[in-house]
């Protein structure tokens, strides 16, 4: 993870308030931005860097997630979750690939604000 270029993090920050703030446009600005300036590979390390804020550095093996009911939610609740859990179980090439499948869909702008938001809420259940 701390291999990313410090501009993924600060990019990584800046959606993270604008979801903090409810603002769904500048989230989905911020990677707009981000895309421009390096492409889709970019925007994917920004992802990942969110998904690492939500799992943390579990230990291999020892993250379990959850997700009930996950096949009934929609395209992007069911995206985050799989995207999620391929970075909690360090598998880059799943994660890259959901990211490319996102984009083929035209699903990504989605996918990322909705990853942002859960992102938010789980920073804010872990504050009590």
């Amino acid at each position: 993870m701390t291999d990313l270029p410090q501009q993924t993090f600060d990019d990584a920050t800046a959606v993270l308030r604008s979801a903090l703030a409810g603002d769904g446009d500048a989230v989905v600005g911020r990677f707009d931005e981000v895309v421009d300036r390096s492409g889709l590979a970019g925007a994917y390390g920004v992802a990942w860097c969110l998904a690492a804020t939500m799992v943390g550095d579990p230990a291999p093996g020892s993250c379990a997630l959850d997700f009930p009911g996950i096949e009934e939610a929609g395209y992007d609740a069911r995206w985050v979750a799989r995207f999620v859990s391929a970075y909690a179980n360090r598998d880059a090439d799943t994660g890259q690939a959901l990211f490319g499948a996102a984009a083929a869909d035209g699903q990504l702008p989605d996918c990322l604000l909705t990853l942002a938001g859960s992102t938010i809420a789980t920073l804010r259940s872990r504050r009590g």
